[in-house]
């Protein structure tokens, strides 16, 4: 998808401490580092960043539109030119063209055989507050059942979780 960075939590530490009924502040590391790994892993079902986050895309001009691969596009900020010594030159707007449509889908025009890369934001939601429920309730789900199985004896997660997160699923041909 582009360099994105890690994903941003979902669902704050005081929720799942709530979630998975652990009163003390003894294994909020642990939780932490689940909301991450569940969070991740909704990202990857999902085929789309949850959280907003800024990105960076690498492209080929063909001359025609070009989608990026990361989604939902939220705004794309501009295109450098890469030449062949890696020096990055910011391209002015004549140069490229770029559109998100509707559904959020991120799309760029370059000149045939010119190397860019491409910076903007994507996620679905600006901050954790804002992620659909299904999706912080599978999060939820998922780190309250890898909370419990850290000691490998937990076996498949929970098909909820999947359940929740597939209406919000992307399906890419590539």
């Amino acid at each position: 998808m582009g360099w994105l960075g890690r994903a941003l939590p979902a669902v704050s530490v005081s929720e799942a401490q709530a979630y998975v009924r652990v009163e003390t502040g003894e294994e909020e590391a642990i939780l932490a580092g689940l909301i991450r790994t569940a969070t991740e892993l909704c990202e990857a079902f999902l085929n789309q960043v949850v959280v907003a986050r800024s990105f960076e895309e690498e492209l080929v001009g063909n001359g025609g539109w070009q989608q990026l691969r990361v989604a939902p596009v939220r705004s794309i900020e501009g295109v450098e030119r890469v030449d062949a010594a890696g020096v990055h030159q910011a391209l002015v707007p004549g140069e490229y063209s770029t559109n998100i449509d509707r559904s959020g889908e991120g799309w760029v025009r370059i000149a045939a055989g010119e190397r860019g890369v491409v910076r903007g934001t994507a996620g679905l939601a600006s901050d954790g507050n804002e992620v659909p429920e299904p999706l912080r309730q599978g999060v939820l789900r998922l780190v309250a059942h890898l909370f419990a199985s850290r000691d490998g004896s937990g076996g498949e997660p929970p098909a909820a979780v999947t359940a929740l997160w597939r209406p919000y699923r992307r399906l890419r041909l590539r």
